[in-house]
């Protein structure tokens, strides 16, 4: 409803900027003020108008492509990745409508135009500062382009960045917002994701595998674990029922090293999934194998004693 007003107000100003000198002449009539000024700059306020019809109808008409992809699914690979292709192309188009615009109302002005003229006559230095000054701005409008045309991540990729785990929020042409699991928000800049490794764990579809790493003591029997992880895992509705793997990864002094490997449909539900398993096998180990819990050893040797 909102984009609909704007279409109205637009296509009005619009209509009332072509016929602005008629207008002019029947509001001084009217009321006395002059308002040449605005007719002399009608062509400027028709350069706003169009260039705001336009924008709305771009955003208008992708909005409408965009509601027929609903990245709320389960299965939503090919929401995600229209999602976020439309998303950089409205920020790159609306982005070169507005310069285009404000360089065709600044060539309308005399002044500017001669001063135009006198820095590109002696841009030399100058020139060179404000190319070395913009290079970073320019790089980072470039870095957006490209991740929008190759596509390393996607609007609600689940992410690991910084060490910090979370979802792909919002794509911009600077910078890119990752939603972070505690509701945090990591903003970067766009050229960070071309010039550091990141993990994706969802580059090619939605379904996920979640880690959860146990220490237990060497006394645990671990064919018992895999009943109770398949136990466990039978009875939420949280699994897939794809992957199911508990492996000893690791035997170190005090403890050895248990990884599971759990899948599930998406990065939300492998993380409740996790810390279900979690739980459920520590209190398992804790109820029936409480001597195979973590436990440092010390053995006292006392001396012989002498009679």
């Amino acid at each position: 409803m909102k984009r609909r007003y704007q279409l109205i107000l637009s296509i009005l100003l619009i209509l009332i900027f072509l016929v602005m000198e008629p207008l002019a002449d029947w509001f001084r009539e009217s009321t006395g003020l002059d308002i040449s000024f605005f007719v002399e700059q009608k062509r400027n306020l028709l350069i706003i108008g169009f260039s705001w019809l336009i924008i709305v109808l771009i955003r208008g008409l992708l909005r409408n492509i965009l509601k027929r992809y609903d990245i709320n699914e389960e299965d939503n690979l090919a929401s995600r990745k229209l999602h976020t292709q439309v998303s950089l192309l409205e920020r790159v188009v609306v982005f070169v409508i507005i310069l285009i615009a404000v360089g065709l109302i600044l060539l309308s002005f005399e002044s500017i135009r001669d001063v135009g003229i006198g820095i590109f006559a002696s841009a030399g230095v100058a020139g060179i500062i404000i190319g070395l000054s913009a290079q970073k701005v320019v790089g980072t409008l470039l870095a957006g382009i490209q991740i929008a045309i190759t596509q390393p991540f996607r609007i609600e990729d689940a992410v690991v960045v910084e060490n910090e785990w979370g979802w792909i929020e919002e794509i911009n042409l600077t910078y890119v917002v990752v939603r972070l699991w505690d509701k945090r928000r990591l903003v970067l800049p766009s050229t960070y994701f071309l010039e550091k490794p990141f993990q994706n764990w969802t580059r090619n579809n939605a379904d996920i595998v979640g880690t959860v790493f146990l220490y237990i003591d060497y006394s645990i029997p671990f064919e018992e674990l895999r009943k109770e992880l398949t136990r466990v895992l039978e009875s939420s509705d949280l699994w897939d029922k794809k992957v199911n793997v508990l492996q000893v990864t690791e035997s170190k002094e005090s403890s050895v090293e248990v990884r599971i490997l759990v899948s599930a449909k998406n990065s939300p539900i492998a993380w409740d999934l996790r810390v279900y398993v979690r739980e459920k096998m520590i209190e398992f180990i804790r109820k029936n194998y409480p001597d195979s819990l973590p436990r440092t050893r010390v053995k006292i040797v006392g001396e012989k004693t002498q009679t």
